[in-house]
């Protein structure tokens, strides 16, 4: 993570722009979350590479929602259903651990590729978790590897969340499958918390982010399925949130969102549901 340029050159350097994101959203009045620590993590160089984005302020508000409903979504996982341990996979620069109001007793276990791990640690270094944290760096595309984490964490806990934000889309649909199998072969892995996009997504992600990220980390998965893809490998849905009708809950949606909101009104009912389902947030369930 320590090339000067303003272009994405690995898959971890998207954590720059989102880090930027939250940054930019933390510092509004009416912030839904605040992250004091995003700044300092994106850097100039998070800087430089939003500012290489066609558009990139102007689609802050995807990213800023799935943010602010996944932290709704843990925070509920851990107070109801008893999750004791969360296991972010692929964790960039996010900051829960620091700035959501957890209990010391929970276990947050954050994965990502040693060098992510390392400007973190050297970035944040006398701040202090709330929670139990631990770091660990490991390439997520070995396999054998990622089961002897898995199996290591998974040994020692009752309720398992695993959170993979903005990961899934850059792996192909073999990688995804793989993954959500060894997931699956943890018993204490009881949620699985993603961020999930649409073939029409993908396509229009093309035109903006996409030119961005295409040479080092191109988008790939976006099952035309939904979440029936993931049903087979053990894992249902148990609530899927639109990010458009959180970003219209959130106040946190683009231009002219009442425009559209009005013209889907005439959509048959098969239609609108596609549209809700063009980008969203899923907590699955063990099957």
């Amino acid at each position: 993570m320590s090339d000067a340029s303003g272009t994405i050159q690995h898959v971890s350097d998207t954590a720059r722009w989102v880090a930027l994101y939250r940054a930019m959203e933390s510092e509004r009045p009416d912030a839904l979350f605040h992250d004091p620590y995003a700044r300092r993590l994106a850097g100039e160089r998070g800087e430089r590479i939003l500012a290489s984005m066609k558009q990139g302020r102007t689609w802050a508000w995807p990213m800023i929602v799935r943010t602010a409903v996944m932290d709704e979504l843990i925070l509920r996982a851990i107070a109801r259903d008893g999750v004791d341990t969360v296991l972010n996979l692929a964790a960039g620069l996010d900051t829960r651990p620091y700035r959501l109001p957890l209990a010391p007793t929970l276990r947050w276990v954050e994965v990502d590729f040693p060098d992510v791990i390392a400007y973190k640690q050297q970035q944040l270094a006398g701040e202090r978790a709330a929670c139990g944290l631990e770091q660990i760096g490991v390439d997520l595309t070995d396999a054998a590897r990622r089961r002897a984490l898995f199996a290591q964490i998974g040994g020692a806990a009752r309720q398992v969340l695993v959170v993979s934000e903005g990961l899934l889309i850059y792996l192909t649909s073999e990688q995804v499958g793989a993954l959500a199998r060894d997931l699956i072969a943890q018993p204490s892995f009881a949620w699985w918390l993603i961020d999930l996009a649409s073939p029409g997504l993908l396509k229009m992600m093309a035109k903006t982010w996409g030119r961005a990220v295409a040479g080092s980390a191109p988008f790939q998965f976006a099952p035309p399925e939904g979440t029936r893809f993931f049903e087979p490998l053990g894992w249902r849905e148990a609530e899927y949130r639109s990010t458009w009708d959180e970003s219209l809950r959130l106040k946190r949606t683009m231009r002219l969102a009442w425009l559209w909101s009005l013209l889907g009104r005439v959509y048959p009912k098969r239609k609108r549901e596609e549209f809700r389902r063009f980008s969203g947030i899923v907590l699955f369930q063990r099957r």
